[in-house]
């Protein structure tokens, strides 16, 4: 059972633009795609209250930087049970491992949090017990016990060019321990840290500031990089309040968004592709986005 309640109007308008298309020249669409779309009934919801429809939405797929979305959440609780200290590094580091997506913020944060490094391979020995501490977090996400989150893998740092060393060594031969994530469980993650779900309030509102979103076409323009344009925020009306993360690399496009669009209800939107032609196109995420939020204008 999802987290969230099943709408049938929501599935068949899914289902339909999906058709739509991958009748467009988008081939296998349907099997390349992974979906979570929920919606909530008021602009102060709480955890569990959504209904939406996914699709794929339990596919375990690589999920490249929304992985950083549980490093974020897996932050701030470490620091709520007093295993790490909290300080303006690392908050530094946090900052830039969301807002800009930063792999070298990244790699610190993970060597933070599972007390591991990278470095040189390691012996047998060794090894193992390096391989230990860097699937704290992993063992952490079992036992919140959501099933949403079955399978998930969430112990591999991410790169600019590639693991090399006990990094590559730990990706196994045909990189068989990738991280891997599903859209459900990603939606829960993400709107626990929406609606203070795990985290105090001022854990809560420290993250919203990381995940949110500037939709002022000024800005964007000015950041190339600013994981709005070819993802959903470039289909949401631009006086909408949004905050996101965005994942990006040869083999995927994909994006988590929490959307408040004007006179409207919140949404929360998760969506992953891949492929090599899915990663190249800018206009699928965008038109997602703007066509699933009029559906709460018809409501």
């Amino acid at each position: 059972m999802a987290f969230y309640r099943q709408d049938p109007q929501m599935a068949l308008c899914l289902k339909d633009l999906l058709d739509r298309y991958q009748s467009e020249g988008r081939p296998n669409l349907l099997q390349n795609i992974a979906i979570t779309w929920i919606g909530y009934q008021n602009d102060k919801p709480s955890p569990l209250s959504g209904y939406g429809t996914g699709w794929n939405s339990n596919k375990l797929l690589y999920p490249a930087s929304i992985v950083k979305l549980v490093y974020a959440l897996a932050i701030e609780i470490w620091i709520k049970k007093d295993l790490i200290l909290e300080s303006d590094e690392l908050s530094r580091a946090s900052y830039e491992m969301i807002a800009n997506s930063s792999n070298d913020a990244t790699s610190y944060i993970l060597d933070i949090l599972t007390g591991s490094t990278s470095g040189p391979s390691l012996n047998k020995q060794n090894f193992k017990g390096w391989e230990i501490q860097r699937k704290l977090i992993n063992s952490w996400l079992e036992k919140l016990q959501w099933p949403e989150l079955k399978g998930f893998n969430c112990c591999q740092k991410t790169w600019n060019e590639g693991p090399f060393g006990r990094e590559k060594d730990f990706y196994g031969v045909k990189n068989d321990n990738r991280n891997s994530m599903t859209t459900d469980g990603t939606a829960r993650i993400f709107e626990s840290v929406m609606t203070n779900g795990m985290l105090s309030s001022e854990s809560s509102k420290r993250l919203k500031k990381y995940f949110s979103r500037s939709l002022d076409l000024i800005t964007r323009k000015n950041d190339l990089e600013n994981q709005i344009d070819g993802f959903l925020g470039e289909g949401v009306p631009i006086n909408s309040n949004m905050w996101s993360k965005a994942g990006l690399m040869s083999e995927v496009r994909h994006d988590a968004a929490w959307i408040e669009a004007p006179n409207r209800n919140p949404m929360l939107l998760v969506v992953f592709t891949t492929g090599e032609k899915l990663a190249k196109d800018s206009f699928l995420l965008p038109a997602l986005s703007s066509e699933l939020n009029k559906f709460f204008i018809s409501q």
